[in-house]
């Protein structure tokens, strides 16, 4: 998951930062890092954590690159 995709997928949800960060169950400055890239590169650990919490909120990665909702 790239930060583009994570960012996609809040949208898709409709999510804030702090939404994903407490579905995730990470502080909020991890998402907020990851998102920029610019900032500090998170754990694998981190990253998991929040692809776990967008897909068991609905969201399907497709291809490595795209994303949609489950139907």
């Amino acid at each position: 998951m790239t930060p583009a995709q994570c960012r996609a997928a809040r949208a898709l949800l409709d999510w804030t930062q702090p939404r994903l960060a407490d579905a995730a169950k990470l502080g909020l400055s991890t998402v907020v890092d990851f998102e920029k890239q610019r900032r500090r590169t998170i754990s694998g650990d981190a990253k998991t954590a929040i692809r776990t919490a967008l897909e068991a909120a609905g969201v399907e990665f497709i291809n490595g690159t795209g994303l949609k909702l489950r139907a």
